[in-house]
């Protein structure tokens, strides 16, 4: 049975992959707070993966890195503290497990590694500019990594818009924001987080053998289409 790894498992997108994972694989979920799951497959730790030390996992087939961040500010706004944190949460954070982990990647069978950026880093949108700076280093990391580890390991990285997680609550607290946010799309519709989960499986599967290096827009249209 494969093993993967779910940094920030226990929430909103996170805690999906999870779910969806967790019937037919054993998961390791690797976070601040314990999920609310039960499962003979699962297993969890409590960390902090920038302050702590990271538990060491034997075999790993894939590894999912989820924590992030929304922080939408005006530039004036914006502290270049806010820069670093976002970094260090979006960007650090995975370099950190990647690189506690690498050698255990390498043992699986087919090798996935699947990171997180957002539609922002294509889609210039005010009030974005610390954490689309913080994604676009996640997609450098991606392309980087992806051509260093290859031919073993695959890595990639999916680019959502906007998901109705608790992340994302202030976006869509109230009806008519939810019509606006839909309204902004050309699908007319935004994300779940199991829409996400789905695109995970895929990449962390072996139906994508052949994929590596690749920023999967996950965007219900904004991104591509003008209408």
């Amino acid at each position: 049975m494969k093993t993967t790894v779910i940094i920030g498992g226990s929430k909103g997108i996170g805690l999906a992959i999870t779910k969806k994972l967790m019937t037919s694989q054993n998961v390791i979920v690797v976070s601040r707070s314990v999920p609310d799951l039960k499962h003979k497959n699962l297993t969890h730790y409590s960390c902090d993966v920038l302050k702590d030390k990271l538990p060491d996992i034997g075999v790993i087939d894939g590894l999912v890195y989820c924590p992030g961040s929304i922080n939408l500010k005006p530039v004036t706004r914006l502290t270049t503290d806010d820069f670093k944190e976002d970094f260090e949460i979006n960007v650090i954070g995975a370099v950190k497990t990647i690189k506690h982990y690498l050698n255990a990647i390498k043992k699986g069978t087919n090798p996935s590694i699947v990171l997180f950026s957002t539609v922002a880093t294509k889609l210039g949108m005010p009030y974005h500019a610390s954490i689309a700076t913080a994604k676009a280093g996640v997609e450098g990391l991606v392309k980087s990594l992806g051509a260093e580890l290859a031919p073993k390991i695959r890595i990639n990285a999916i680019a959502p818009t906007v998901t109705n997680t608790d992340l994302a609550a202030k976006l869509l607290r109230n009806e008519k924001m939810i019509e606006n946010i839909k309204e902004r799309h050309p699908l007319k519709r935004f994300l779940d987080p199991t829409d996400v989960a789905h695109m995970a499986d895929f990449l962390l599967g072996e139906k994508t053998l052949n994929m590596s290096g690749q920023i999967i827009e996950l965007d219900c249209g904004i991104v591509n289409f003008k209408l």
